[in-house]
């Protein structure tokens, strides 16, 4: 198809989700010369932004607030001339019987684009205890990775009994004095291989058949409650930081029936992040992976819309 017998349109590309992975996209189309739009959701955010200390991004060896770098990612897309708005999206569908739009609904408004990339993150599953708010980033982490480094010859909480939580804890070991798992049964869910390495490792302790019921603290965490599954007598685990695995939520709701997701939620893609449905690319954290950090996200990003650019080009017509 050709430049000229393409239906109307407004954009090139509209990216959903104001994340690194979004904004990553944002700086390579806005540079690229491609109509963008990036739609950052009204009512959430990225997780980065409420992260305290981001140590191992590299090319800052000093570290950066979370909020900071967003901060640099979205200043630098809009130095490049992207264009962003602050709202929902509540729709995506084919517009009408044209097989070379998408319509996208934002703000009851409806606009058509030649492609989507969906990066609209995730967020993690919270226990919901009294002291999970409060502590956020004072003791209480969702990530090992992020976080572990700060908590050197500590004890640190593992809440969960999932390959995720049982990866993370053994990565806790080579920072934290002791990690005690914590699990609501008398048996673990992660992998077999996961587990042997869990109960080898010397620094890992468990506490079986127990449930948070309150992150304690001052300034900062001190430990937490948890009650007995059967009894509900309750006791309490002297720890300086809490880390949470018991899963993530990525925000796909509006996906479900229009692109294949693993059973987690997760969008599924190829290498080149192309979903499903011809024309939706997906990057960062929604996308289905094994490993979900800000440099995979912005990674994510530049590899969509480099894709998203070839698909354009060959539906103008254009060479590449």
């Amino acid at each position: 198809m050709s430049k000229e017998k393409l239906p109307p349109y407004d954009y090139d590309v509209i990216i959903i989700g104001g994340g690194p992975a979004g904004y990553t996209a944002g700086i390579y189309a806005a540079r690229a010369g491609l109509k963008t739009l990036l739609v950052e959701g009204a009512a959430t955010v990225s997780q980065i932004t409420i992260t305290d200390l981001i140590e191992n991004y590299p090319g800052i060896p000093d570290g950066i607030n979370g909020f900071d770098l967003m901060q640099l990612f979205k200043n630098q897309a809009l130095k490049f001339g992207l264009e962003t708005m602050a709202a929902d999206v509540t729709s995506i569908k084919k517009h009408g019987s044209d097989d070379a739009l998408w319509e996208v609904t934002v703000s009851d408004k409806a606009l058509r684009a030649l492609s989507i990339i969906v990066a609209t993150g995730t967020e993690w599953k919270k226990l919901g205890v009294p002291g999970e708010e409060e502590f956020a980033g004072r003791g209480v982490s969702y990530c090992a990775t992020c976080d572990g480094p700060f908590y050197r010859d500590k004890d640190v909480v593992v809440v969960g009994g999932g390959d995720t939580a049982l990866q993370e804890a053994l990565f806790l070991t080579h920072f934290a004095k002791k990690v005690i798992v914590v699990h609501r049964r008398d048996r673990l869910r992660a992998t077999d291989i996961l587990q042997k390495r869990a109960f080898a490792e010397k620094k890992i302790g468990f506490v079986w058949k127990v449930t948070p019921v309150e992150i304690i603290g001052q300034n900062l965490v001190t430990g937490i409650t948890v009650a007995d599954v059967e009894s509900g007598e309750l006791s309490k685990i002297t720890a300086e930081g809490i880390f949470i695995f018991t899963g993530g939520i990525p925000h796909t709701n509006l996906f479900q029936d229009l692109l294949k997701l693993d059973n987690g939620g997760y969008i599924i893609t190829d290498d080149n992040m192309q979903t499903s449905a011809k024309g939706i690319f997906a990057a960062g954290d929604c996308r289905s992976k094994q490993f979900r950090q800000v440099i995979t996200a912005a990674g994510d990003g530049a590899n969509a819309l480099y894709s998203a650019e070839l698909y354009i080009a060959a539906l103008k017509g254009e060479s590449y």
